[in-house]
């Protein structure tokens, strides 16, 4: 903290005055305005957010790594244009004009992205969205530098001071409740509502999220007879690259003839001392940037990585199911709660143990977020054996069903360590890893078997390369007959179980699965086909009759239905799951998401603070901006990284991002050694000599300082 003991009995006098002048100010109830205006915009923000990911990847079948890029290139987008937005407030159009237009485009690109998601439209989706996440990142990026500068600006300093303090508190509040509210809702919408015939609504799930966005409009536009707007005084974003671009050429030019102390000396002539000595200050701080990005990779994979875990795992608590994006809900929840708790207890026992300063506490978030991502490498390694084994260019997959009340032995010639099998009745026998020499390979096999009433069949089948080759064992008489197709046991991209329906019965009777809500499914065509269904228990039925009960069809399995006639009109049928449902806990991932909140807490807030302490007065705008800007480029390094495919497997890409994180602490911690603050008094003093010198008092800046 600065030394601020001189001078006090100068101005106390005048510190009484400005007491009695606070409590005559009214609080500006503008704030209001401005403060729902931004929980209706979060609300929209992080509500589209929290189900984009899910949206590439099931509606737009992209897969999980292009999904990830699009998500954190969206996400790059807004922070890279926060720069722009704060520019053209600043030096063209003004706060209050910039949210409004820039929100008019945010509102647009939200109506886009929800029409491209209405599939009965049969609007191009995919250009839709692009289209509406560009207009979104436009609008979110441009306001965001703005809407909590705008409401700053409504008090009147220094008299307001702590009238701003609970602005910022209630404008922080707002963001996080729009956040938690968002988060909650949105999957809900997306799952739960059943809309113009879809077994989801991902157009009501980013519909009332736009809705909310044209009210915040509305709201802050209804505040703008009560608004204190202030002149447009120029960006200092712009005269800080100005500053330094003009250093640069001058010491090209007169290094050796002129040499100054420091580089940034050279363009004093151009721009004075206050604004070099200033930007000497904010490079000084910026320096300690340099690191902060790797933590804003880690973080924002929330919406992306850590979502894409979720749907590989069972979200069922018995009296209720969780949404895989729900999980995002756990931050702002925590934040509201760790904020205090921070302050009260946490901080006071860090500093039992020496951590005090702002850069140890920053240190030690982002040692958190490097944990939060082990505990998700931890969750990886258990969800693994739950994945589906997929086929494989130069190999293929074997699977032979047979639905006949028939038991078979089985013999194959394929290339393959056991070419013998018993296949039951009502089973099914598979080989994974069948090696293929080209793009196929032909094959012999011989079905025997000692049932009465059933022949054995030689017959001959051929495997491709790269698919899961299926056979079906049917036929209402003694012989049996072969039918051919491909298999798929990839898990849901709908997050829901996959099942099959292979029944040897006659053509005109249904096939049923019933759970507690009615018939979910019937099959009277036997086309094969997979289907998602809901994840419940399930009841066979064949003729209306049940045949088999208590089938559980989880989330992410894929299963077949096996089913045949043993009598007249008596039937036998079981389930059998190719794929196995997923099984690990979604409240495995609580630790991780707790970890991460601790860590954001210690690193934003803090470092945020610090940053504005360090920072001259007119600077903290420009702090603003570069610390947005290291969310952008934290977002680039996650689609650098998912991009480039180093990794197979999750597990490994987990364990870099903790490496990196970890890494990056050692680095920041050296930097944060080597941080010496310049004093702010040096500004006061520069700028006391510039005034001098305007006023005519000394011509020459050196005597002036010697004078004085």
């Amino acid at each position: 903290m600065a030394d601020d003991t001189n001078g006090k009995d100068v101005v106390a006098e005048g510190n009484n005055e400005i007491e009695g002048v606070e409590k005559k100010l009214k609080y500006p109830y503008s704030v209001f305005f401005i403060i729902s205006n931004e929980f209706c915009e979060r609300f929209n923000y992080y509500g589209m957010r929290t189900i984009l990911a899910l949206y590439l990847t099931r509606k737009l079948l992209f897969s999980d790594d292009v999904a990830t890029i699009l998500y954190h290139s969206f996400t790059t987008l807004v922070y890279f244009i926060c720069i722009f937005g704060a520019i053209i407030a600043d030096s063209w159009w003004g706060k209050f004009n910039t949210i409004l237009w820039l929100s008019l485009v945010y509102v647009s690109g939200s109506t886009v992205l929800t029409l491209g998601s209405v599939e009965q439209w049969n609007m191009p989706a995919k250009t839709f969205t692009f289209i509406g996440l560009a207009l979104i990142a436009i609008g979110s990026g441009g306001i965001k530098p703005c809407v909590a500068a705008f409401g700053g600006e409504q008090f009147k300093m220094p008299q307001q001071a702590k009238q701003l303090a609970l602005f910022f508190s209630m404008f922080y509040f707002s963001i996080n409740l729009g956040s938690f509210i968002s988060t909650l809702v949105t999957p809900i919408l997306r799952e739960d509502v059943h809309c113009m015939g879809q077994q989801d609504c991902f157009p009501f799930g980013f519909g009332l999220p736009a809705i909310l966005m044209a009210v915040s409009i509305v709201i802050f536009v209804f505040g703008k007879f009560m608004y204190r707007i202030l002149p447009i005084q120029g960006n200092m974003l712009v005269k800080v690259f100005k500053c330094i671009s003009e250093a640069i050429s001058t010491k090209k030019k007169e290094k050796a003839t002129n040499p100054r102390e420091h580089w940034l000396e050279y363009a004093e002539p151009k721009f004075g001392k206050k604004l070099v000595m200033e930007t000497k200050i904010l490079l000084n701080v910026l320096v300690l940037y340099i690191p902060l990005p790797i933590f804003w990779a880690l973080f924002d994979q929330q919406g992306s990585r850590w979502t894409f875990q979720a749907t590989r795992m069972d979200g069922d608590l018995g009296w209720f199911t969780i949404k895989p994006d729900q999980m995002q809900v756990i931050n702002p929840l925590l934040i509201l709660t760790f904020i205090p708790l921070y302050e009260l207890i946490f901080y006071p026992l860090l500093s039992m143990i020496g951590i005090r300063r702002p850069l140890q506490k920053i240190t030690l978030g982002g040692i958190f977020a490097g944990v939060a991502f082990i505990c998700s490498m931890v969750v990886e390694i258990a969800i693994e054996p739950t994945y589906p084994i997929l086929p494989k260019e130069g190999w293929s997959q074997f699977r032979m069903y047979n639905a006949r009340p028939c038991d078979y032995h089985l013999s194959v010639n394929l290339d393959i360590e056991n070419k013998n099998f018993n296949l039951s009745s009502n089973s099914y026998i598979h080989d994974l890893w069948v090696p293929i020499k080209g793009e196929s390979q032909e094959f012999d096999f011989v079905l025997t078997t000692s049932t009465q009433g059933c022949d054995p069949y030689i017959g001959h089948g051929k495997l491709e390369t790269g698919k899961a080759n299926s056979f079906l064992v049917t036929g209402l008489g003694p012989t049996p007959s072969i039918t051919t197709f491909e298999d798929d046991p990839d898990k849901s991209r709908q997050g829901k179980p996959i099942v099959r329906v292979l029944a040897n019965v006659g053509e005109t009777v249904k096939v049923q699965l019933r759970n507690k809500d009615g018939i979910e499914y019937e099959d009277t065509r036997h086309n094969i086909n997979q289907t998602d269904i809901q994840s419940t228990d399930y009841d066979i039925l064949i003729g209306g009759n049940v045949v088999s009960t208590g089938h559980a069809m989880k989330t992410g399995g894929v299963f077949v239905v096996l089913a045949h006639e043993k009598a007249a009109n008596s039937y036998e049928a079981t389930v059998v799951a190719i794929t196995d449902a997923n099984s690990v806990n979604m409240l495995w991932l609580v630790p991780q998401y707790v970890i991460m909140t601790l860590g954001e807490v210690m690193y934003s807030v803090t470092g945020l603070q610090f940053s504005y302490t360090q920072a001259p007065e007119s600077m903290k705008s420009v702090i603003q901006g570069c610390w947005l800007l290291t969310v952008a480029v934290g977002n680039l390094i996650v689609t650098i990284i998912v991009g480039a495919q180093f990794f197979s497997s999750q597990t490994y890409e987990f364990l870099l991002f903790a490496c990196l994180m970890f890494v990056d602490m050692i680095v920041f911690a050296w930097l944060g050694i080597r941080y010496k603050p310049i004093p702010l008094d040096e500004i006061k003093k520069a700028e006391e000599e510039e005034k001098a010198l305007k006023d005519g008092k000394s011509s020459d800046p050196l005597e002036f300082r010697e004078n004085n």
